[in-house]
This record gives C-alpha cells, structure tokens and sequence, in this order.
C-alpha cells in the first residue's frame, strides 16, 4: 500500500512539473528503506510513462516549444549516459550524501527566489499607494 501512496504522490508531483522524481527517491530510501543506488534507477524508470503523459498533455495545450524540448531532452539523454556511469562507481552513502547537497541547493534556491518575489511584489504594492 505504501508503494501506491508513494508512486500517485510523485506522479502528481511530476505531474505539476516539479520533479516528482525527487520526492521519489527520498520516499524510497527513508519510507520504504530502499537502497541509495536502487532508489535512483527505480526513479528512471518512473520518468518515463509520467514525461510522456506530461509531454502529451502539454502538446495539446500548446504549452511545449518542440525545439527546446528536444535540445534539452538529447542533452539529458547524454547527462543521464555520464551520470550512471559515474553513480555506479560510487558507493551509497556518498550517493545519498550528493543527493542531500543537490536537495539542500534546490531548498536554498527557492527560499532565495519566494524572498525575492515577496520584496518585489512589496515593493510593487507601496509605489501604488
């Protein structure tokens, strides 16, 4: 049952498009004690069918501009070919220890961007009084 919960709340996750790969891998490790190197793989393969929902869906809406998408999706392709090839050579505690400074810089990253946001819409709302 804890798989179910945790494949529908990464897929409406990703759904949104905010990497419900990431709160995959962390449900994975610490909810259902899965292995580091596990996780990531089991993370892969769940990508797939939820991008190309995602994919179709915006297509139809007219949300995608093709050509970016398909710059950036070969060039992850590549990433992803390098990135597995060094993952695998590294041990899991190392692994998770990547993963926590990877999650810490996204953290970071969208504390900075609310503040900003929050002093810009001030700052918007004082010049109309």
């Amino acid at each position: 049952m804890l798989e179910i919960v945790t494949g529908t709340i990464s897929g409406i996750i990703s759904g949104i498009g905010m990497g419900g790969g990431t709160i995959l891998i962390v449900l994975l490790v610490y909810a259902l004690g899965i292995n580091q190197h596990v996780a990531q793989a089991s993370n892969l393969i769940f990508f797939i069918p939820t991008a190309i929902i995602s994919v179709i869906i915006n297509i139809k809406q007219k949300l995608l501009d093709l050509k970016t998408g398909i710059i950036v999706g070969v060039s992850g392709i590549l990433g992803a070919i390098i990135g597995a090839l060094i993952s695998k050579n590294i041990n899991d505690n190392l692994l998770k220890k990547i993963f926590g400074i990877f999650l810490a810089i996204i953290v970071i990253h969208e504390i900075y961007s609310y503040i900003k946001l929050y002093i810009k819409q001030k700052n918007s709302n004082n010049n109309i009084k």
